[in-house]
């Protein structure tokens, strides 16, 4: 048998990252091998190089690209020119900017309470309780603070990150910062083929105001979790909700915390460009491989 022919007739699946990790984060690359063994051939792409020819691949996936925050309107303009997106380009439109959170709230989705600003509008901050400040568009628990505003220091803090946040033309989100997340951390529930794959939980983060972060994320202490029914029925109500068929997303990652009552609500529901956690979910790089070899 003739191996460089063979090799060339073996499907190509971009696997589609930023230039900062241009050979992938350590729990994408687990998926190599599993889609090999399904005769694919896996291709790290950086989704703004120029050279990349995306239309030479069977499909292109989005895995870790996480430094569009600040260039969204180009990274978007990429996502809808690119064939064989998943997941689809609509949806990324509709998942990159978190006032998606409105539209699962209107459709009964628990989710953290917010307050939404605009530039242009005035923002009067409260005057004690601890709250979160963020942008709408965001990746990594980048450009987001805690914030105790019965403390004079950090409503001036505040006061800057706001300004900050406004001066760039961000959309801004006020959350109470609930306590629960302190003990109990984030549940964050994997889909993978439309099929609950793993959970894990992560640890606070926030650990007060946002002074900065150098990298594409905040550092994250990750272990493996088993979800309570009630985390799996609002993850599924919230996967219901979102505007596309759930089951034919190739990958879903709902994070949850638990309200002042102890009930989960959603904090954050990626569909663009989650980490997976694959690591920690035995059996979920083939698992996401079968995935994708069924879209092929």
């Amino acid at each position: 048998m003739n191996v460089v022919a063979e090799e060339e007739s073996m499907p190509r699946v971009a696997l589609v990252t930023c230039a900062d990790l241009a050979d992938l984060d350590d729990d994408d690359r687990l998926l190599i091998e599993p889609l090999r063994e399904r005769g694919i051939e896996a291709v790290p792409a950086v989704w703004d190089d120029p050279g990349a020819d995306w239309a030479g691949f069977d499909l292109v996936v989005l895995r870790s690209p996480w430094d569009y925050a600040r260039r969204r309107d180009q990274f978007l303009a990429w996502a809808h020119s690119v064939p064989q997106l998943l997941n689809p380009a609509k949806l990324v439109e509709w998942n990159t900017d978190k006032t998606y959170l409105r539209a699962l709230a209107s459709a009964g989705v628990p989710v953290v309470p917010t307050q939404w600003f605009e530039p242009g509008d005035r923002v009067d901050l409260p005057d004690d309780g601890e709250y979160v400040i963020k942008p709408a568009v965001s990746a990594g628990s980048l450009d987001t603070g805690r914030y105790r505003f019965d403390d004079a220091e950090h409503r001036r803090l505040g006061h800057a990150h706001v300004e900050r946040l406004l001066r760039r033309g961000s959309t801004i989100m006020l959350q109470p910062y609930l306590s629960g997340v302190d003990t109990a951390g984030e549940t964050a529930m994997l889909f993978l083929g439309g099929e609950f794959s793993h959970a894990i939980g992560k640890a606070a983060i926030l650990d007060g105001p946002d002074r900065g972060t150098e990298g594409l994320f905040r550092p994250e202490r990750i272990e493996p979790r088993t979800p309570s029914a009630a985390e799996h029925d609002v993850a599924a109500q919230t996967l219901r909700a979102v505007p596309e068929d759930h089951e034919n997303l190739l990958y879903a990652r709902v994070d949850l915390i638990p309200a002042a009552d102890g009930t989960p609500i959603v904090l954050e529901v990626e569909l663009t460009e989650p980490s997976l956690f694959l690591q920690h979910g035995p059996g979920a790089p083939h698992r996401l491989a079968a995935a994708i070899a069924a879209r092929i």
